[in-house]
């Protein structure tokens, strides 16, 4: 029998499949006339489709940009869609007026309702806060815990070298690359330098100093170092990268102009069809924001690495995740201030209320655990379980509270539980950490290797 093969281009064409709707939508302008729920279904799902295509048109371009422009540019669209959902609140919070003094004078309740535009504006730098630490969430504790149990799951139908297997329940275990180690490293150190994020009451400028310097301090690394060959792509990008450079060129342009004008057009309706939808449902609109919008945006991402393991490319799929996080966890916490700053027309701190300073905390003490668990480059499904209860359990648990207790009451118990959570996510890190002493100095070894080697290389240079 013949196996039927799918055309790549066939995934491209659906993706633009996914954006027709929304199109037709807004290109009429019967976005306004539209009931919340097709909005947020319809734009959300341009949305998904703009982010497959801005993430191929991102690997396509791979080919022909030089190498530290790959790294240093072509990264940054990874958080694209999600920075996209967070610059609208950041830049709506500066543009209102939301300073830490202003945004005091009102109640928790009176801020969530919006009773005057700085209020909302207050809110709408509370929600920023809330899809930052929701998409970083999401992609551990959806992410790295999924796609170990899947890269685990489908070692058993097909020969993948980074899956060792191990008696037990649950026992098996993905390894994952050692050259991944500068980006754990500072991915560790931008996680130790969040938990004082909610001391200052706002991210504010040296918060941006700080994170985007140590995001910088890595590229300069990473383009200091060997360069090597693009790796072999698969679907829509390996088809591209098939054929001749004047064919490429204008396919990746087209591909970035169109999901971005995609997502420009589409992200302010679907953000605030999410809060209407949230309130019609009887649901605070920052839960919207946080656990529903990032997952349009991260979607293609992990349907992506879902594809490497299925082609037993685990460790390739790993490193993307864990890039992406440390993405995530610098630049888009860290640009939130300028975003917000240049709303303001003046330099600021972007204010948030003690809510989501929990909700700041609890997403570090995640990405502590979660470090711990990957400084000996590996992942069992028993550590992946864990991963995956913890962040579900926590979603559910707040869920359960929003609905069944009055607001007041509701935020209070809500903070308590992401303190305890925050608690047990540190505790557990630590202990791993006692326990792996020796992979934490090797991983800092390593990078300390990096960093003299770049250096030197620079030296070598001007020289």
């Amino acid at each position: 029998m013949f196996q039927r093969v799918k055309h790549p281009l066939t995934a491209l064409a659906g993706a633009l499949l996914l954006t027709v709707p929304w199109l037709l939508l807004w290109g009429t302008g019967s976005v306004h006339g539209t009931a919340p729920l097709p909005t947020v279904v319809v734009s959300g799902v341009a949305i998904l489709g703009a982010s497959f295509m801005l993430a191929w048109g991102a690997e396509i371009a791979e080919k022909d940009v030089p190498p530290a422009f790959a790294i240093a540019v072509l990264a940054v669209l990874a958080v694209a869609p999600e920075y996209a959902v967070d610059a609208l609140y950041a830049w709506g919070a500066g543009s209102g007026g939301a300073t830490q003094a202003a945004c005091g004078q009102f109640t928790a309740a009176e801020i969530e309702q919006g009773v005057t535009s700085v209020a909302a504006a207050c809110h709408d730098a509370n929600l920023a806060v809330a899809n930052m630490t929701g998409a970083n969430r999401i992609l551990i504790g959806l992410g790295w815990a999924g796609i170990a149990l899947f890269s685990i799951y489908r070692a058993q139908s097909h020969a993948d070298q980074s899956i060792e297997k191990r008696e037990g329940f649950l026992a098996n275990v993905v390894h994952l690359d050692r050259k991944i180690a500068v980006e754990i490293a500072f991915l560790l150190a931008a996680t130790v330098f969040a938990f004082t994020v909610p001391l200052g009451g706002g991210i504010g400028i040296v918060d941006t100093a700080v994170l985007v310097g140590l995001y910088a301090l890595y590229i300069g690394i990473a383009i200091s170092g060997d360069v090597e060959e693009v790796e072999d792509q698969v679907g829509v990008p390996a088809y591209f990268h098939e054929r001749p450079r004047s064919i490429r060129v204008p396919a990746a342009v087209t591909l970035f102009l169109f999901s971005g004008f995609l997502i420009y057009v589409a992200v302010h309706p679907f953000a605030h069809g999410l809060e209407t939808l949230g309130q019609d449902l009887g649901l605070p609109s920052f839960f919207m924001i946080q656990w529903v919008a990032p997952l349009a945006s991260e979607s293609p991402e992990l349907i992506v690495v879902a594809y490497l393991v299925n082609k037993a490319r685990s460790t390739a799929g790993f490193n993307a995740l864990i890039s992406s996080k440390l993405n995530q966890w610098t630049l888009l916490i860290g640009t939130l201030a300028v975003v917000y700053s240049l709303g303001l027309g003046e330099v600021g701190t972007l204010p948030f209320d003690s809510k989501q300073a929990a909700e700041i905390w609890i997403t570090a003490a995640q990405s502590f655990f979660a470090i711990s668990v990957l400084i000996n480059f590996s992942i069992s499904g028993r550590e992946a379980v864990t991963l995956l209860v913890l962040f579900a359990s926590q979603v559910i648990a707040e869920f359960y509270i929003i609905r069944a207790f009055p607001a007041p009451r509701a935020e209070e118990l809500s903070m308590l539980l992401l303190d305890g959570y925050a608690v047990v996510y540190v505790l557990i890190g630590l202990a791993l950490f006692a326990t792996r002493r020796e992979e934490l100095a090797a991983v800092a070894e390593d990078t300390q290797a990096a960093i003299r080697g770049a250096v030197g290389r620079r030296g070598d240079q001007s020289d």
